[in-house]
């Protein structure tokens, strides 16, 4: 996937940042050493083979210069601080992390390196496996982030603060966020941002049955789980985390919509298959708050093509109508 925030860099560079990290012995020369991995929308992220023939992955975060969206912003340091927690409070597979950088001496951001995860994306072969074997890949993923939600957090919202003391607020502040993202690059969502903040506030007394913040991955989507031979191995990709209501996960955001696919294995491995009228109220704002940073994080990263605007524009409006704002 193509995005202006994608930190690229040269071979001297990338060989200057792995002699930092593993030493100058173990620094590749030649050729064919390096590749990108390119299924990623947000970092650049590397596959290296060492000297020694250890391969590697090394990934980058946005450069300075590119604009952001505001829940984006440390998301490096996000992703960084949320693996060592679920190392230290769960059993679920996620990568170690060789060395990480933030000086910027090398590199104009942050970066780190892990071990090359040899095993294949559930998002690439899933619709090529039969449906048993993705279900039981599913089921086993909705036990594992499970897990990942029994971690408690002192507060709602950002895992870098603010620190919210009602999951209303912290939901409130965040979907607020990425309206006045829209706003400032004058995103058009085909509905009135005014529009959306009322809807908000119209609903938003259905959050205050969530009274426990609880780590929350979000961004859990089959492309950031890696599998093989029947097992999930590692689970991917943790810079959009937060301390939320664990609903909000996106193995559950199929439950109102079919346009996400068919997650209910993942339901049944959580051990939460049907969601009451309550939980759902919750959901369809979760599935909101979603479809609206993929409306407008299109302009954010220079898409070059409309067709993810245009897929969450018609999914916006849809939900829409699922809170009574049909048009005409």
């Amino acid at each position: 996937m193509e995005s202006i925030t994608k930190n690229r860099q040269s071979p001297d560079t990338l060989r200057a940042m792995i002699e930092r990290a593993y030493g100058a012995d173990r620094v590749p020369d030649g050729e064919g050493w390096w590749s990108e991995l390119g299924h990623g929308w947000f970092n650049v992220a590397y596959r290296i083979r060492l000297r020694d023939g250890a391969e590697i992955v090394l990934k980058i975060a946005p450069p300075p210069g590119v604009e952001v969206m505001t829940y984006e912003h440390g998301a490096m340091s996000i992703e960084l601080h949320t693996l060592d927690l679920i190392r230290q409070h769960t059993t679920v597979p996620v990568p170690a992390v060789d060395f990480a950088d933030r000086s910027r001496e090398l590199c104009d951001a942050d970066y780190f390196f892990m071990p090359y995860i040899d095993a294949d994306n559930l998002g690439i072969i899933g619709e090529q496996l039969p449906a048993g074997e993705r279900d039981a890949y599913l089921e086993q993923l909705g036990a594992l982030n499970k897990e990942i939600n029994s971690i408690p957090g002192a507060a709602f919202g950002p895992l870098a603060g603010p620190g919210y003391p009602s999951w209303r607020r912290a939901f409130t502040a965040m979907t607020e966020d990425v309206l006045v993202n829209g706003e400032r690059r004058r995103v058009e969502l085909g509905w009135d941002y005014d529009v959306i903040r009322a809807l908000l506030a119209e609903h938003a007394a259905s959050l205050d049955a969530v009274t426990e913040p609880r780590l929350v991955e979000w961004d859990l989507w089959d492309s950031n789980v890696m599998v093989r031979d029947g097992k999930v191995v590692a689970v991917i990709d943790h810079e959009r985390a937060f301390y939320g209501d664990p609903l909000m996960e996106a193995g559950f955001t199929a439950t109102h919509t079919s346009a996400f696919g068919d997650w209910s294995a993942y339901r049944r491995g959580y051990g939460h298959p049907v969601l009451t009228e309550a939980e759902q109220a919750r959901r369809r704002l979760y599935t909101l708050y979603l479809l609206l940073i993929m409306v407008i994080e299109t302009v954010y990263r220079g898409h070059t093509d409309t067709k993810q605007y245009d897929w969450a524009r018609t999914q916006l409006d849809a939900l829409m109508a699922q809170f009574g704002h049909a048009r005409g």
